[in-house]
């Protein structure tokens, strides 16, 4: 499966595996004091199943002081929230960092414009993460 870009999420390649992007993200989201809330190894709990999938790893991360004003100004932002990096790899070995776009999220729960900035942070963590 190859990404798709019109569903509002943005797909970036990255240049390491998933174990090594995962924990860059890790470093890059403590470095910057980002709570990382939940790591859910989709690829780890496949296997426990008996089933295989190539690895997928989503980091689910976020700070409450950006959050809570989005979900004050549109409550049903709190589907999206804590924000979410998917890393994964696909059938043909390339990996991925895949989130919600901030633009797609703003129009999805109908935000104010100013409140953008708080969850555009996530396309300069994936950004970070991929390279």
């Amino acid at each position: 499966m190859t990404p798709t870009t019109n569903n509002g999420i943005i797909n970036t390649r990255s240049n390491h595996s998933v174990d090594e992007t995962l924990e860059k993200l890790k470093g890059i989201l403590q470095a910057k004091g980002v709570a990382i809330f939940a790591i859910v190894d989709h690829s780890g709990e496949a296997e426990k199943a008996g089933l295989k999938m190539p690895p997928t790893k989503l980091v689910i991360f976020g700070n409450p002081k950006a959050g809570t004003p989005l979900m004050l100004a549109a409550p049903t932002i709190a589907i999206d929230l804590p924000l979410k990096i998917l890393i994964w790899e696909d059938t043909q070995r390339q990996r991925w960092v895949s989130y919600n776009s901030p633009a797609y999220l703003l129009e999805r729960h109908g935000l104010p414009q100013d409140l953008l900035q708080s969850i555009a942070v996530v396309e300069t963590l994936a950004a970070k993460t991929a390279e």
